[in-house]
């Protein structure tokens, strides 16, 4: 019980923090602040703020938990992830930028027409809502075991409360409570993960220098897999998916675009790009060493390791030889990662689904748009609420895959379509798009099966890549005797 206080009264204090940061950000504020943030964020803040934003309770719980397993093999898709940056600084950004865009689906409204426009729209809604309840399922499960399992509360009220105080603090700052929220996480983060490492250390009795040495020689600390093209771990396989992921989660994906979206100019959210991209890499990897650290420590303690990998850090961070502060740290970098990275999901979808599927902004005047808008927050709430409770029981796999592999399904199609329409000048037939982006991840999920079943080939992450490009390839088919709408814009 005592331990479950702890806890409430760390979530408490964080929460409330949050709540200030909320009220002064979201003061004054219209719907073009919650769209927008009025266009007026410095880029260095926005940077430090999309290290956070993308970071979330399942990278926070996951990554360390999967050197276990894969190693270090995280950060070769990681180093594609900065390519894949520099891609939507220099080419998704000035784009969007280009063409005023409050949601960045409105694009393919002007290129293809309004089936494709809503066609991503949808595709954009299930992604986010399906990984955004995965990302916070993990959360709500850590949550349960520490706090509210020993005061014998159900799951469901667990979901309830922890979607209650998300939306609470985001129904009126939208995307710049979102960006000031994000800088709090980016450093509870940074510092969690730090000093998480230092206690660890400072408990096996080891100093700096025996840390490094500790760490580079354990067999967890494999970076680069370069021996078997057939695994899933594999360089280039990890590495050009990675590029491909981060353009379509954060380049293609309105959630991480709204915030980029928020700085002054193309020129300062291309300097936002760029350097957190960079700083991604070295966060990441300072979970993964302390992943390392995790596993030296349970080895010196004679722990045995639980069966899912996700529990490693948790089981740690409180274990009896441990001091409390740890156990603190954990959960206050735990809360931070999972209510700003469900605050902004609920942001962006109730963005996308007022501008792009029911287009209300066409429609209503601003106070109307206001009322639209605090309605479908409170629905898309409720729907990640949903959501999260019927993904308790399915996925076995460690987090942060089954987080990429719902990606590749869902986001593949929306990075074919914006593939085809900035390479291909040609029209297409807009009524037959959305079969297609039905049609490619089907036959992306058959040609996965084949390659194992008959191949021995184990599919990774590139199957984004595979499904944008039958996406890409059915646009080419559905162009021939397309003609371009007169209103359509190239």
């Amino acid at each position: 019980m005592d331990h479950a206080l702890t806890v409430i009264l760390t979530i408490a204090a964080y929460f409330a923090l949050l709540l200030i940061i909320s009220y002064f950000a979201s003061r004054r504020s219209n719907n073009s602040t919650f769209f927008t943030g009025d266009r007026r964020a410095p880029w260095a803040l926005v940077a430090f703020a999309m290290v956070g934003a993308a970071i979330s309770g399942v990278t926070f719980i996951s990554v360390p938990g999967m050197v276990a397993a894969k190693g270090y093999s995280y950060l070769q898709m990681v180093l594609g992830f900065i390519v894949g940056y520099f891609v939507i600084a220099f080419v998704l950004v000035p784009l969007f930028y280009k063409r005023n865009l409050v949601s960045i689906y409105g694009y393919l409204d002007e290129r293809f027409g309004n089936n494709t426009y809503k066609t991503s729209a949808w595709y954009f809604f299930v992604s986010k809502m399906l990984g955004a309840s995965v990302r916070f399922l993990v959360v709500c499960v850590v949550l349960q075991a520490l706090v509210f399992e020993p005061l014998h509360i159900p799951f469901i009220f667990n979901v309830i409360v922890t979607i209650g105080l998300i939306w609470l603090y985001t129904v009126q700052g939208g995307v710049k409570t979102l960006i000031w929220t994000d800088t709090l996480k980016s450093f509870c983060l940074i510092m969690s993960v730090v000093l998480c490492i230092y206690f660890v250390a400072t408990n096996l009795g080891m100093s700096f220098g025996e840390m490094t040495s500790a760490i580079g020689s354990h067999s967890s600390s494999r970076m680069f897999f370069l021996d078997n093209p057939m695994e899933g771990t594999y360089f280039w396989k990890q590495f050009l998916a990675g590029v491909f992921m981060a353009i379509a989660t954060n380049g293609l994906d309105q959630d991480m675009m709204q915030r980029n979206l928020a700085c002054k100019d193309t020129r300062q959210s291309q300097k936002n790009m760029i350097v957190s991209g960079i700083m991604q890499f070295f966060v990441v990897a300072l979970f993964l060493l302390l992943g390392t650290m995790l596993m030296i420590y349970m080895d010196s303690k004679g722990i045995t390791a639980p069966e899912k990998s996700d529990e490693i850090f948790s089981l740690v961070a409180h274990h009896a030889d441990m001091p409390v502060i740890v156990g603190i740290l954990f959960v206050l970098g735990l809360i931070s990662a999972a209510y700003s990275a469900a605050g902004s999901a609920l942001t962006s979808l109730t963005t996308s689904f007022t501008v792009d599927i029911i287009e209300a902004p066409k429609r209503q005047d601003d106070t109307r748009l206001a009322k639209t808008r605090k309605r479908v927050h409170i629905a898309m709430s409720a729907v990640m609420g949903l959501v999260i409770i019927a993904f308790y029981y399915l996925s076995d796999q460690d987090a942060i895959s089954a987080v990429y592999t719902l990606a590749s399904y869902t986001y593949g199609p929306i990075l074919g379509l914006f593939v085809y329409g900035l390479f291909w000048s040609k029209p297409v037939h807009d009524r037959w798009v959305p079969a297609v982006c039905i049609a490619a991840p089907i036959l992306s999920w058959v040609i996965q099966w084949a390659l194992k079943e008959f191949g021995g080939y184990e599919t990774s992450f590139e199957l984004l890549i595979i499904n944008a490009a039958l996406t890409t390839g059915g646009l080419r088919l559905l162009s021939v005797g397309a003609r371009r709408p007169a209103a359509a814009k190239a």
